[in-house]
């Protein structure tokens, strides 16, 4: 018996017709166990949500503490601070590797420190928006140059590394993916460069929060359709590139 193939990606409409079902709807493309009740995800091969939802508390509580002082910074501050050493202390009781908290965490003090020495409350925004803007950069550079973040971080976690490189179809298609990637990093800096031009911290903090989990579950979703859709019924899945054998 032949063994099971993997790639699959959750369709928006399940009744579309049968010619515009992309590759990943294939019979016998399982997820990583082989289980057929379970199709393969972008979500699942990231880790869900998580993470995304903890990077939307720091910048939540900073809202909250603003809007209840009537735009008192240093107190602000101080509860973004408290937030985010409490997503880090959740981690840990959960025994979850706190990497990306821990990160999270650095970046929110960083902010802090930024806008209480300026004395400016907008400025808690400013390393988002940089970061962001470097972010856009680099994940651009990555598919001009062939490597594709995208790529990078899924070989990474399913175990086939960089071999994706040698298959022209994954390779396109990692890149078509990682440019949904780009896309939100560039409406955030949109976003958060007019707001922070015409000091509205308060719509900063508002939009900083929902730019963090709904986006990032947005882009997961929209980027795992494209990276499967690209691939063609006849190849057998991410998880088996396919590399040219020189005769």
């Amino acid at each position: 018996m032949s063994e099971p193939r993997t790639g699959a990606v959750p369709t928006p409409d399940e009744d579309a017709a049968a010619e515009l079902v992309p590759a990943a709807f294939e019979e016998g493309r399982y997820d990583a166990d082989g289980d057929p009740t379970r199709e393969e995800s972008l979500a699942r091969l990231l880790g869900g949500g998580k993470a995304a939802l903890e990077g939307s508390v720091p910048p939540i509580a900073f809202l909250i503490a603003w809007l209840a002082t009537g735009g008192e910074l240093l107190t602000a501050v101080i509860w973004s601070l408290v937030a985010s050493a409490a997503t880090l202390v959740y981690a840990l009781v959960e025994r979850r590797r706190p990497k990306a908290v821990f990160i999270g965490m650095l970046m929110t003090v960083i902010a802090a420190m930024i806008a209480y020495y300026t004395g400016e409350a907008r400025n808690f925004f400013l390393i988002q928006l940089l970061s962001n803007a470097a972010s856009a950069l680099a994940w651009v550079i990555s598919i001009v140059i062939g490597w594709p973040f995208l790529g990078i971080i899924v070989g990474g976690l399913i175990g086939t590394k960089t071999r994706w490189r040698k298959d022209p179809v994954l390779l396109r298609a990692y890149q078509r993916a990682s440019w949904i990637w780009v896309m939100q990093y560039v409406i955030r800096v949109v976003v958060f460069t007019v707001l922070w031009w015409l000091d509205e911290t308060t719509w900063l903090a508002i939009m900083r929060a929902a730019l963090t989990y709904p986006l990032i579950i947005a882009c997961v979703a929209v980027s795992g359709w494209v990276l499967f859709a690209a691939i063609p019924k006849s190849h057998p899945g991410i998880r088996k590139p396919q590399v040219a054998v020189a005769d």
